[in-house]
């Protein structure tokens, strides 16, 4: 939420730096390199920008088309858990009693409402925070000065901002996980009420979330890449699980507080502001239901779908990039 930075290959995260040439003194002696930048200096910029971005991009697609593959996966999965996950925290109720409810108001098919605005707004958002990440990083790697929790901060901004675009679609998702049958129609009266922009209801809410939980997966998740042994086999594969796993329930704990928020305001039938909903959640169930509303439910379900985007993230990286090398190796040979 593990910078949940993206590695420029299947393991590494760590971001690598590059001394900048200082200038020739004179014109007889040769150039020497400048000393290592202290947190004061300022690097030279990168001798190609335009290199600098395409290598971005790559990075970007890279790491964003598997992570958007791998929750792709993960929606099919265990999207009857996110359903849960959803419901404890606009209605407050037990892990039990939500399972019994939801199955009560429709089987099974009920935990999968709203599935296929998940299967386009899950990908999508995946897509943003693992591309976010690789990218910003990869276009900071010349700024030898600025620490690399400092640049996944960035990296999670972006991710954040990136969310309140798509806020629409999340809303039509999570009001019909919550709502049931009756989403559609409690939707389509907040809109005749109060317009189209009631659909960027929790926009705001499920921005701030997103950075409260980008943020510690991320630094989590490359703190500990970088410091774990890599394995081969199997053991990459729980070595990857593990990563995932620590790194989620940091997020969880983090984030549960505003993610509660959001949940309840977006998915009201009465429109609440963010106040009104705060107030609304701490009259129901005191603050603790403000920060532990469906913690327990959201870390178990969370730590499994961590495991699982985390494991098909890095699989599905390693066949990319390894996709992308022979296309190129097959390029140079045509030329």
């Amino acid at each position: 939420v593990s910078g949940r930075p993206l590695p420029r290959s299947s393991s590494s995260h760590a971001v690598m730096t590059a001394e900048a040439p200082s200038p020739q003194p004179a014109p007889t002696p040769p150039p020497m390199p400048a000393p290592p930048a202290d947190a004061g200096a300022v690097p030279a910029p990168p001798a190609g920008f335009g290199a600098a971005m395409r290598k971005a991009g790559e990075r970007a697609l890279g790491g964003g088309l598997a992570g958007a593959l791998a929750m792709v996966v993960q929606v099919v999965a265990l999207m009857w858990m996110r359903t849960m996950i959803n419901y404890q925290h606009s209605k407050g109720l037990g892990t039990f009693e939500t399972l019994q409810t939801l199955y009560a108001e429709g089987g099974i098919p009920r935990f999968y409402r709203g599935v296929w605005y998940a299967l386009l707004q899950a990908p999508l958002s995946r897509f943003g925070d693992t591309a976010a990440n690789a990218g910003m990083l990869a276009l900071l790697e010349g700024v030898m000065w600025m620490p690399p929790a400092i640049k996944t901060l960035a990296a999670s901004t972006a991710a954040a901002l990136f969310r309140i675009l798509i806020s629409p679609i999340d809303t039509l998702k999570t009001t019909l996980q919550v709502q049931g049958a009756s989403g559609m129609d409690v939707l389509s009266k907040r809109i005749a009420r109060d317009g189209l922009s009631t659909l960027y209801a929790g926009a705001l809410g499920s921005s701030a979330a997103t950075l409260m939980g980008h943020y510690p997966w991320f630094v989590t998740h490359n703190y500990l890449d970088a410091r774990i042994p890599k394995a081969s086999g199997t053991r990459r594969q729980l070595r990857s699980a593990a990563i995932g796993l620590a790194s989620s329930f940091n997020s969880d704990v983090v984030s549960n507080s505003m993610r509660v928020v959001k949940t309840a305001k977006q998915t009201s039938a009465e429109g609440l502001s963010y106040l009104g909903t705060v107030q609304q959640i701490v009259a129901e169930g005191g603050v603790y239901a403000l920060f532990f509303r469906g913690l327990g439910t959201k870390i178990i379900s969370n730590g499994l779908q961590a495991m699982l985007f985390t494991i098909c993230w890095k699989y599905l990286e390693r066949v990319l990039a390894a996709y992308i090398a022979r296309k190129r190796e097959s390029a140079k040979k045509a030329e």
